[in-house]
């Protein structure tokens, strides 16, 4: 669709933290992980982790604490934090304000759309439980991107291909600066919608400050590349 802006070839939507309030969420067991090993999470390392992958946030948890760990006890450290995750995402995930009517506003006018998550494929399993994957025509997680996750572009590059569409007429949905970097670098537009850290101006970042009222028209209204 175009319309006085850019033709939006396909919508790419972030998850945490874009459309579910699920980052405080992630707060739970990353928290209670670092007092596992004997030390505390600050907040300036809990917003460095938002937006990133399991293994860069286990990174940052361990150094954290001043911990040196083995390959074993990174994957068990992971395997911990995941499976406590899956509890309180099994519990009820809550949605950002606007978000729910914004996925199905731009569903139902038919572009293709795709879910572009750092998170693990299991865990977004259960996450599409309460969003609806139905609605995505293709969803690409944080293990599937051969360890090139966000900020690179490599996940937004990989839905665009996907989805056979060019990337640099898509618009991309985020919250946070490692996921606007990701985006950007493959060349999409993107509505920004903060969530738990600030996210700096720059090249084809578009900021809102929620999903309400989103929908097509409004996405294809934002300057970008045609």
């Amino acid at each position: 669709m175009e319309r006085g802006g850019m033709t939006v070839e396909a919508v790419l939507w972030d998850m945490d933290g874009t459309l579910l309030d699920s980052e405080k969420l992630w707060d739970v067991p990353l928290y209670e992980f670092a007092e596992k090993l004997g030390g505390s999470l600050s907040l300036a390392t809990r917003q460095a982790m938002v937006g990133s992958n399991v293994p860069t946030t286990m990174a940052l948890l361990f150094a954290e604490v001043g911990v040196v760990p083995t390959p074993e006890e990174t994957a068990d450290g992971a395997a911990w934090v995941l499976r406590r995750t899956e509890e309180l995402f099994r519990a009820g995930l809550p949605w950002r304000p606007g978000a729910r009517d914004a996925l199905r506003a731009v569903r139902a006018s038919g572009v293709p759309m795709a879910l572009v998550t750092s998170t693990e494929r299991g865990l977004t399993e259960v996450a599409l439980d309460t969003i609806g994957r139905e609605l995505f025509d293709v969803t690409v997680c944080g293990d599937e991107v051969e360890g090139r996750n966000k900020p690179l572009p490599d996940p937004y590059l990989k839905a665009a291909r996907m989805l056979g569409v060019d990337a640099e007429r898509c618009v991309a949905i985020e919250d946070s600066p490692t996921g606007v970097a990701s985006a950007v670098a493959a060349g999409c537009t993107v509505l920004v919608v903060p969530c738990d850290v600030p996210v700096p101006a720059g090249e084809r970042r578009i900021f809102r400050d929620s999903l309400v009222d989103v929908d097509l028209e409004l996405l294809a209204s934002l300057p970008g590349r045609v």
